[in-house]
């Protein structure tokens, strides 16, 4: 495949691989202008750090550490999003009931979110509760819209032939309804890893991957710093991929 077809999807927008090849380069123009490491790391830098930390038993563990519980807050929340959303176009007060929360949660800042959960909750699993806080309200008023939005006539057709509730809950309220759900879930899973890590970083849980960009910063090692920010940035574009790969999947079978 030539590089100028390799495509690397970014935010839903298609970014060249030429793109990232420029701004690796600018990236090191600028920090051979500098001059300082403390100030700005070269890429090749920091691919070297990246090479000594991933023969680290520590390296992985944090990696799992992070991954499990910021999965774990997001994969409740996509639960429990789709469940009060079904509730929600059943029963209006339930809709009434759960928007004020929904739209404290959207307006908030994450930090007052983070910096009040300390109180409440542990800091080794305050990322599962932030990760579950920031995707929830995506997830909930993605779906519930796609519900409102469906095509009536179609369940009114299958009420006419006399369709099971699990053929209409398969072929009409699904196939409406996915592309929501899926929309949601592309735009949250970006928003659930930043909100994570940087719980994990105010929190500071031993083990984490937050822990290891704090005392990066506290010791001015710039070049685990961006190491580690690589990583968080791999992973959460790996774990993404991943997920809607799987939705597609499902979709496909269904």
């Amino acid at each position: 495949m030539k590089i100028s077809t390799l495509r690397n999807k970014v935010n839903g927008r298609k970014i060249p691989i030429w793109t990232i090849i420029f701004w690796l380069v600018v990236w090191h123009l600028a920090s051979l202008m500098i001059g300082h490491d403390i100030l700005l790391v070269s890429p090749v830098t920091v691919i070297k750090c990246l090479g000594v930390l991933i023969f680290q038993t520590e390296f992985w563990k944090s990696i799992m550490f992070s991954l499990i519980r910021i999965a774990g807050g997001f994969l409740s929340a996509v639960l429990l999003g789709v469940f009060f959303s079904a509730l929600s176009h059943t029963f209006k007060f339930i809709d009434e009931l759960i928007s004020l929360p929904v739209a404290v949660i959207k307006s908030t800042p994450v930090a007052s979110f983070i910096i009040l959960a300390l109180i409440w909750i542990p800091s080794r699993n305050l990322s599962v509760f932030i990760s579950f806080l920031i995707v929830f309200p995506v997830i909930y008023t993605n779906v519930l819209t796609g519900i409102e939005k469906m095509d009536y006539k179609l369940i009114e057709m299958a009420k006419v032939f006399d369709m099971s509730f699990m053929k209409k809950f398969r072929y009409i309220y699904i196939s409406q309804v996915m592309p929501y759900f899926r929309a949601a879930c592309g735009v949250s899973l970006g928003m659930c890893w930043k909100a994570g890590i940087a719980a994990e970083i105010i929190g500071i849980p031993k083990g984490s991957i937050g822990e290891h960009l704090y005392n990066a910063k506290v010791y001015l090692n710039t070049p685990e710093l961006f190491a580690w920010t690589v990583v968080i940035i791999f992973v959460s574009i790996l774990f993404e991929k991943l997920f809607l790969f799987a939705i597609d999947m499902v979709n496909k079978m269904i």
